[in-house]
Parts: structure tokens; sequence; C-alpha cells
């Protein structure tokens, strides 16, 4: 694991582009106002338990559903920040498809959770900031429930790097012969029991939908921005 200290745009003001950054093509996923840009998974609306709360983009509790930008993406740099409540759980999904059964279906997953008091803390590549059951964040990145993370995912021809918090948690290819192994060992194969799973395809896309996950648990996000690359 390399650990790659990487700059992170940053704002005047919350929900905000500067000048510059509206010229050099960054566009912003939510405004503090409103969540015009997203929508549920397989749904054209937007359930009411995901809402705008103090500038940010809330998810209040179980029921909420999974959510998804409406317009897909292929090549990209994206940019938030997340909290997450207490012994949470939530998640960041790229390139989603709604072919599957469920957002993870297809989509490649870097995970939001509270790594101290979680269940789900047993095993490294399931703490904030991994490759979810695929490749481990270094604890370098971690924070404390309750405060705000930064996350970079930048997304170019199959080639997916993530830093959180300035340290560089993933740095892999998608179909390459590396990431064939890790998804053979991890819960995405295709196959189990020789039975084909719903997994068929996950991470084969190389564009989609950018989507946030309905762990049951309060989440918040702000400053969630993209800007396409060639």
């Amino acid at each position: 694991m390399v650990l790659v200290s990487t700059p992170l745009l940053t704002f005047a003001e919350d929900n905000t582009l500067t000048d510059a950054e509206d010229a050099e093509g960054w566009e912003l996923l939510f405004d503090g106002h409103d969540m015009r840009h997203w929508r549920n998974f397989k749904s054209d609306t937007l359930n009411e338990k995901w809402l705008v709360e103090d500038g940010t983009m809330k998810l209040t509790g179980k029921g909420g559903g999974d959510i998804m930008t409406r317009k897909s993406y292929k090549n990209f740099d994206l940019q938030l920040e997340w909290k997450i409540s207490e012994a949470g759980n939530s998640g960041i999904f790229i390139l989603v498809s709604e072919k599957g059964d469920q957002i993870y279906s297809r989509g490649p997953e870097i995970q939001i959770l509270d790594n101290e008091r979680h269940s789900d803390n047993k095993i490294d590549s399931h703490l904030s900031g991994s490759l979810y059951d695929m490749v481990a964040s270094h604890p370098s990145s971690h924070k404390p429930a309750g405060e705000w993370n930064q996350v970079r995912i930048l997304f170019r021809d199959g080639f997916l790097q993530v830093w959180q918090n300035q340290v560089k948690t993933v740095n892999i290819t998608l179909g390459d012969s590396t990431w064939n192994t890790l998804l053979e060992g991890s819960k995405f194969k295709s196959w189990f029991w020789g039975l084909m799973s719903d997994f068929d395809g996950f991470g084969e896309a190389r564009e989609g939908h950018i989507g946030l996950q309905d762990h049951n648990d309060p989440v918040a996000f702000k400053n969630i921005k993209i800007k396409e690359l060639k």
C-alpha cells in the first residue's frame, strides 16, 4: 500500500465553487439547498428520509433507500465529505447500474464506517476508505465517528484511485490480474456453488452513476463535486 498525500479542492464556503473551479469544469452535485441531482435506485423520485439539513445532504434513518445521481459518468474526479453516526455504516458507489437487484450488484463501493463501534469492523477491507471487501485502507486515513472525512475518487479508463483524509487508500486497475484475484476472493464473485450470482458483471462497466448507501444508519454529506475527464 502506497501512502500518498494529494490536495483536495478547498471551499471558501461549503457547497460552492470558485470561479476558477467552475471554469475548470467542476460541477456541484449538492449546493446546500436541494437534492435535484439525486434519485433513489430504480426510482425517479427521492425518499423523504433523504433531506437537506444545515447545509448537508442527510439520511435521517432506516428506510430512505440507496440513492444515485441522475447523470451517468465515465471518467471523473469526485470529491466529497462525509460524517457517519456512532456505530453507523454507509458507502459511496461508482459505476452504478440498475441491471442488478441492488445498487451494489454492479458498482464497487468505497466504505463509510464507524471503525470503532460498528460490528463490521473485524475485516480490514471493511473499514472506512477501503474498496469494500477487496482493498483495505490504511489506519492513518481513519477518523472517529462524528468527524468530517474528505474523500477523493479518481477514475479514468478503468484505473481507480482513492484518497481518504489525504491518504491514498486504493490504487487498482479494474479488470487486471490483481483485480480479478481480489474479486474472486470477495463476496462479489460471479459464481457461488456453481450458480450465477447477482454480482455477475460486477465492476465491468466503464461508465455509471455515483451512489450513496442507506445502511439503516444516519449519515451526512457535503461539498460533493465532480469533474468529468476526457
